[in-house]
């Protein structure tokens, strides 16, 4: 059966997750993450995919990023990839793919759950156990966000602006959203929607999709259907 495409939708944030080949890993040094920073800026700016957040783990990676068309995202996925497993390759003389097939994606219902998804992802480090705090790993755009240093590659998105009306404030308050953390439920919803490639919003924005696309995305109704009574016979 043939895979069904990815959602991509034109202007709407969406979460991508990048994980290596079983049991690879696509950083093993500072100088790995330093160089796949490089290539994602450029490869953001070259096709303009803004970048909202992002964390780079040993064996995978998250972005949050918003494309202008259908065709950018994965334009950008596989410019990264053919500039940095070549690289890593003869870096660490091995040959072959490094990650784990296409990448995965979700598109994201900026209203109710963007910003959840953001701290889902600079988060991230912190549950895999790379750091106690999330300010004190280097590979995320939680430091930018935080007022710790400014990050080229991030785009900030105009929800992270509403958050205050001046740098101090919106990042103070991004902060406190940090400190209260993600509840064990959104961390599964948020997780599952990435992995099926399932959209993550309200039911609402669900229906909106399927009428927008003309896909299936809500699940389709348990139980027999109903049957039509017959006529009688003429």
């Amino acid at each position: 059966m043939a895979r069904q495409p990815r959602l991509i939708l034109p202007k709407q944030p969406h979460h991508i997750l990048q994980r290596a080949n079983d049991p690879q890993l696509i950083f093993r040094a500072d100088e790995d993450y330093a160089q796949f920073l490089v290539w994602l800026k450029e490869a953001a700016r070259f096709y303009q995919v803004a970048i909202h957040a992002y964390a780079l783990l040993p064996t995978h990676l998250h972005l949050l990023a918003t494309p202008p068309d259908e065709d950018s995202l994965a334009a950008m996925m596989q410019k990264i990839g053919r500039l940095y497993v070549p690289w890593y390759n003869a870096r660490y003389a091995r040959a072959g793919g490094l990650f784990e097939g296409r990448f995965r994606t979700a598109v994201v219902d900026t209203d109710r759950h963007f910003l959840m998804c953001s701290r889902f992802i600079e988060l991230a480090p912190t549950r895999a156990g790379q750091a106690m705090e999330p300010g004190q790993y280097a590979w995320s755009s939680y430091p930018h966000h935080a007022g710790l240093r400014p990050d080229p590659v991030i785009t900030d998105h105009a929800l992270f602006w509403a958050l205050g009306n001046t740098p101090f404030q919106r990042e103070a308050a991004y902060t406190d959203l940090i400190q209260q953390g993600i509840a064990p439920d959104e961390l599964a919803l948020i997780a599952s929607s990435v992995q099926k490639g399932q959209p993550l919003g309200t039911q609402a924005f669900k229906t909106a999709l399927e009428q927008k696309t003309g896909r299936r995305i809500l699940p389709a109704k348990r139980g027999r259907p109903v049957r039509k009574p017959e006529l009688p016979a003429a």
